[in-house]
């Protein structure tokens, strides 16, 4: 682990090679789980102010959740997530051609009909931010539906802190970043160097 300014970060950060591969995953990270995405209060604030923003981008099943349950739920953990339909696909999802699943926010996003890209949570996966006892902790969230991504990182070198450059950098800031690249950087010269 790296101790990043306060935060533990795990070795799999420098050790994995990451590259999303959408055409193989189709976006399952969106539908697979047991839950929403995390989110926190504020998140949940903004969710609820630019629903008006994605609306049109939403699936109709997703639309009269919305409606009935709202944006969010506390998970059986007491974690507040987003709404989940058919147990499966977040409230934001929507579908591409294809049948790539993408984020509704992050199309509205794209558009400039909103401001924020989606969730910290979903930005930063498959990383997951853990707070315990004061600290935080980053880790490597591993499963099955992202080993194309690994595979695809591996075959492009990128590294899984070099794939999340942006949304490490939104969630910690970019000395945090420098600071984690600078050990990324040491840690390979001295172990990872054939």
């Amino acid at each position: 682990m790296f101790d990043i300014q306060g935060t533990l970060v795990s070795l799999d950060l420098v050790e994995r090679f990451f590259c999303c591969d959408l055409e193989r995953c189709l976006g399952a990270c969106c539908i697979e789980g047991d839950a929403g995405a995390p989110i926190d209060e504020e998140e949940y604030r903004r969710l609820k102010e630019i629903v008006p923003k994605v609306w049109d981008y939403l699936l109709p099943r997703a639309q009269e959740e919305i409606k009935e349950h709202g944006v969010a739920y506390v998970d059986e953990e007491g974690a507040l997530v987003t709404n989940i339909i058919d147990g499966k696909n977040c409230v934001f999802s929507c579908y591409e051609p294809g049948g790539l699943c993408s984020c509704a926010i992050e199309k509205a996003y794209r558009a400039g009909k909103v401001d924020w890209r989606k969730p910290i949570s979903c930005y930063l996966y498959p990383v997951r931010v853990k707070q315990f006892d004061g600290w935080a902790s980053v880790n490597y969230h591993r499963w099955k539906i992202c080993k194309s991504a690994e595979v695809a990182g591996r075959q492009r070198g990128i590294r899984l802190y070099e794939f999340l450059r942006e949304p490490l950098i939104a969630r910690f800031g970019q000395a945090w970043y420098d600071e984690l690249v600078a050990n990324c950087k040491l840690y390979i010269e001295q172990y990872l160097s054939d």
